[in-house]
């Protein structure tokens, strides 16, 4: 492993002090979770968060569904000698949040772990950090609780901000006013509504890329029909219609099904487009619609479908 920049490690180790922060917390592009960096950290090139320019530090920021904050509150006010790793409360800019620490090792030597959740409008923000032994006199226990307590949450990623992000454009957005990236960069949710335990009995639609697709036109029916069968949340599907077709001007596939989804079991008609590029790459979208709002909703998808671009 690399070692830190030679003038930094000197500085920190002179003054006997963990490293400062960031002036003011920062959010990672398309994530709803931010923080305020240790002095040493800066945007992470592969990943939603920071690391050290030698990579050995890094800090992950991401979203859990809401309910992952009620469990570990409710298992550690009511159980937690039955916790396998007890959590400590920590009282961040977000509300009162729970992390762990512990040691771990990998293939680059001993490490030190620590995971933190808190509570979000609609979700539950999770940041994990990871520090070599050979960081820690200055990425310390203390240094890293401390930055925990910048935790910061935001209702909603600005639209331009999540769009920008993907490799393609949208410029319809067809009367959806909730627009989330499912995966910062790889996938794009539009639906009817901001209540996640309601998407489902709604029209919505999720836009993404795919990077198996089969690059020979007499193998993709099949990959089509593969895929549809496994859209996630879909239960009872059954395959009524699938053929090929050009979406503009680029060979594609549409596969429709009708099967049930969410709690309540709704009955749904779905869509799949899978828009065939170069090499094994296919932009897959996948539009939800229950059964009696299909005419309708439909048209919007189709709308939604024709206006994405690459970039």
């Amino acid at each position: 492993m690399k070692h830190f920049a030679p003038l930094l490690a000197f500085a920190l180790f002179a003054a006997g002090l963990a490293p400062a922060f960031a002036a003011d917390p920062v959010f990672p592009p398309g994530v709803r979770v931010g923080i305020a960096p240790l002095v040493g950290l800066a945007p992470a090139k592969t990943f939603a968060g920071f690391e050290t320019s030698d990579q050995g530090v890094k800090v992950l920021m991401t979203e859990l569904p809401a309910a992952a904050f009620n469990e570990v509150d409710t298992a550690f006010r009511n159980n937690p000698a039955g916790m396998t790793l007890k959590p400590e409360s920590i009282e961040t800019t977000a509300g009162k949040g729970y992390y762990t620490t512990e040691n771990a090792r990998d293939a680059t030597g001993n490490l030190r772990r620590y995971s933190m959740i808190l509570p979000g409008p609609s979700f539950s923000g999770y940041v994990a950090v990871q520090v070599p032994e050979n960081a820690s006199r200055i990425y310390t226990d203390d240094a890293v609780r401390q930055m925990f307590a910048t935790a910061v949450v935001r209702a909603e990623v600005p639209v331009e901000e999540q769009l920008g992000l993907l490799p393609f454009k949208v410029t319809e957005m067809s009367g959806f006013k909730n627009v989330r990236t499912l995966a910062p960069g790889a996938a794009l949710l539009l639906a009817d509504t901001a209540d996640e335990a309601k998407v489902e009995a709604s029209p919505f639609m999720v836009i993404g890329t795919v990077n198996s697709a089969p690059a020979k036109p007499e193998d993709r029916g099949r990959f089509a029909q593969q895929a549809a069968a496994m859209i996630p949340g879909l239960r009872e599907g059954r395959i009524t219609m699938s053929e090929p077709l050009r979406i503009d001007g680029v060979p594609g596939y549409e596969t429709r099904v009708d099967g049930v989804s969410g709690k309540d079991n709704t009955p749904v008609s779905v869509v799949q487009w899978l828009r065939f590029g170069s090499g094994n790459v296919a932009m897959r979208i996948i539009a939800s619609s229950p059964r009696e709002e299909w005419p309708a909703a439909f048209t919007r998808f189709r709308a939604v479908r024709d206006g994405i671009q690459p970039k």
